[in-house]
């Protein structure tokens, strides 16, 4: 056997990881607990000596593993003190994950969005227009509109009236909320989500199957696009 052989490349932390670590090691030192507010990105941008992008794309990191939760307008709560060893372990394990959880996406949510122009009912148009409005709201006072989101897909799924997938749609619902702050984190893909889920809504309304799962297909294609995970 040769010398190299069952050997690999050490990983490279990239810099957002690093500073993950620091950020932790900072919630440490100053005994930081769940419910308490970090200082605003600025502020700790100004502390590492990086930039506020990469400031973002940590606490996003660590939102996505459950760490820190984000609230618009409140700053960001610390939720899970854990190690910045696990919180990097967790990114890599979502990474990889990825392309089954756009597959399923992809195979689950076309279909019910066509079911839903089939099958919807006015009171299920009445929620997704409600999911759409908040998201817009929200989006428009400059929030990422996940929780807007959440309710949009949540919304299409009630009105494909199937119990079996919506069933499905529950057992991978973590796994697509990671992918989806990850994605509603970057610039602009709020309002281009917004778009998406403005052209599946009117293909539901007009009882257009094939339009509504086009619409979908292409909706999840743009939002699977996570730069952090593809990183």
């Amino acid at each position: 056997m040769s010398v190299g052989d069952g050997l690999r490349p050490l990983a490279r932390p990239r810099l957002y990881e690093q500073v993950m670590g620091q950020i932790q090691a900072w919630i440490a030192e100053n005994g930081l607990e769940v419910g308490d507010r970090l200082p605003p990105e600025r502020e700790l941008a100004a502390r590492l000596g990086v930039s506020r992008a990469t400031i973002s794309q940590a606490l996003v990191a660590m939102e996505v593993v459950g760490m820190v939760t984000v609230r618009h307008g409140d700053g960001v709560i610390l939720a899970d003190p854990t190690g910045s060893t696990k919180v990097t372990r967790a990114l890599r394990r979502h990474a990889r994950q990825l392309p089954d959880i756009i597959e399923a996406r992809d195979a689950l949510e076309t279909k019910l969005a066509a079911l839903a122009a089939t099958r919807r009912t006015d009171s299920d148009l009445a929620v997704i227009d409600e999911a759409l409005e908040f998201m817009a709201r929200d989006v428009a006072a400059g929030g990422r509109g996940v929780e807007g989101d959440e309710r949009f897909h949540a919304a299409v799924t009630a009105a494909g009236h199937s119990r079996l997938l919506a069933k499905l749609m529950a057992e991978i619902s973590d796994l697509i909320r990671d992918t989806r702050i990850s994605s509603l984190s970057q610039p602009g893909r709020p309002d281009a989500s917004l778009k998406g889920h403005k052209k599946i809504a009117d293909a539901i309304r007009a009882s257009d199957a094939q339009a509504a799962a086009a619409a979908m297909q292409e909706h999840i294609t743009m939002v699977s696009d996570v730069a952090l995970l593809h990183a």
